[in-house]
């Protein structure tokens, strides 16, 4: 019996899970759940790093002293910045600030959008580690070193500096068929190649917990350190022929391929390649996801979940919909206003009840789902016979059915925790306890239950509610 201590960081919490393996069984344990609270100074969103890592220490001390390896994984793109004595230079900021407002716009018609997508394969959005680097301005100047977000907790934890591929592979600035850094895009837009630490493949080793942390001499795995990519991981897939919906605050919606696509094509339909396990592509598109649900939420005062899912369920069906990737979206606000807006726009009657504007959230989600479904099989030429939902999104019910009968498939729900299992099983076979994917998968499909959703026919339903989300398409 071996126990691996996974940290999964999120947008809107952090945990420490324990995930036990013996033989071919696995359990997994929450040793510490905490919050991860956004905080707004100076006019500058930032993440609270020391908090996020304060939590990190407390969930691993919970995890008791028979841990034989930890690892962590979080969100992509953010990063800290440290100084020549590996000092940070402040708050790493938040990608959904407004400081990268029209950056991405002068890199493309600077550079050329095809020339950014031939080298990084990246779908453009303007939170991309690149363009919050060249909005750094003077702080770039007196920076030595970047560190994604699990690469510089685990610095803390160690004292090892290094760069996880898979989260490097989502920066903008990572040559996604040579898989190592741009060198010569970092050159031509004007970022130093010195701040780029060294790549380390997930499993890799990263080093021991520092002594003064007391915490014993437990070793440090690189996983798959960007939360999507652990999933990934974890997806209980029986053979190739799937597609998968990484379903949380975002939604990562693609197919995994032994190589990048990077045509026109995929490039125009917006899609990313971002680097798996055992040399793997993500090749995907990001969704908004649960973010706009839990907006909703909250500028309601945090109502009842369950409660008002029910009421969705029983609200009319396809009445209003959305563009779940419409930029109004993005920053933090008053979402129902903003679903009324978008309503507005596009000459539909909007939401008139909260559980209207739940049923219009999550049946746009299914939409966004279906096209980005279809999408990557047409592009990648990968045949897709069912989609795989893992993450929160799985203990969605209503938004699981509403997915199966908007893509035609069967969804396949669980594990819940798949970034965690994922960031563990990593840990396991880089320790020769487990083999490949298809062997970490099988352990995934044997030890966690899996809800089957089959889709439901809806007589061209979702075609018409398709056009009136996507009117110019």
């Amino acid at each position: 019996m071996s126990i691996y201590a996974a940290v999964d960081l999120g947008a809107s919490n952090g945990r420490v899970m324990t995930v036990e393996l013996a033989g071919d069984k696995l359990r997994l344990d929450e040793a510490h759940r905490f919050a991860n609270r956004p905080v707004r100074a100076g006019g500058t969103l930032h993440w609270d790093i020391l908090a996020l890592y304060q939590g990190v220490l407390d969930g691993l001390r919970k995890a008791g002293p028979d841990i034989v390896s930890a690892g962590i994984d979080s969100w992509a793109v953010d990063y800290g910045l440290l100084d020549g004595a590996g000092r940070l230079l402040g708050n790493p900021v938040h990608y959904r600030d407004e400081r990268t407002a029209g950056i991405m716009e002068r890199t493309i018609a600077e550079l050329g959008a095809a020339t950014l997508y031939e080298t990084s394969g990246m779908q453009f959005l303007p939170f991309n580690t690149i363009y919050q680097l060249l909005a750094e301005g003077d702080r770039l100047d007196a920076a030595h070193t970047l560190l994604m977000i699990p690469d510089l907790l685990t610095y803390w934890l160690t004292g090892s500096i290094g760069a996880e591929a898979t989260n490097a592979s989502t920066t903008g600035l990572y040559d996604v068929r040579a898989r190592a850094w741009a060198w010569e895009l970092m050159d031509r837009v004007g970022i130093p190649r010195r701040i780029f630490p060294e790549l380390r493949p997930p499993g890799s080793p990263a080093g021991t917990l520092r002594a003064d942390l007391e915490l014993g001499p437990i070793p440090v795995t690189s996983v798959a350190s960007h939360d999507t990519a652990s999933a990934v991981v974890a997806v209980p897939a029986a053979n190739e022929r799937f597609a998968y919906i990484s379903s949380g605050t975002w939604s990562l919606v693609g197919v995994e391929l032994p190589a990048p696509v990077l045509t026109e094509a995929g490039r125009l339909a917006n899609f990313t390649n971002e680097g798996g396990v055992d040399g793997t592509t993500r090749y995907l598109r990001n969704v908004m996801g649960l973010w706009i649900l839990q907006e909703c939420l909250r500028v309601w005062g945090g109502p009842d979940l369950g409660e008002l899912l029910a009421a969705a369920e029983r609200a009319p069906a396809f009445g209003a919909v959305i563009d779940p990737d419409d930029p109004s979206f993005l920053p933090p606000g008053d979402m129902p206003a903003r679903i009324a807006a978008f309503c507005a726009r596009t000459g539909q009657r909007p939401p008139q009840s909260r559980a209207e504007v739940v049923r219009c959230v999550l049946e746009s989600l299914a939409l966004a789902y279906r096209r980005a479904v279809r999408d990557a099989a047409r592009l990648s030429g990968h045949e897709v016979e069912v989609i795989h939902v893992v993450g929160g999104g799985a203990r969605n019910e209503l938004l699981c059915r509403l997915t199966a009968s908007a893509c035609e498939l069967p969804v396949l729900a669980g594990p819940v925790e798949a970034a965690a299992l994922g960031n563990a099983l990593v840990q396991a076979r880089a320790r020769g306890e487990v083999g490949g994917l298809a062997e970490l998968r099988e352990l995934v499909r044997r030890a966690e239950p899996i809800a089957v959703y089959e889709p439901e026919p809806a007589s061209g339903r979702w075609e018409e509610a398709e056009a009136r989300a996507w009117p110019a398409s």
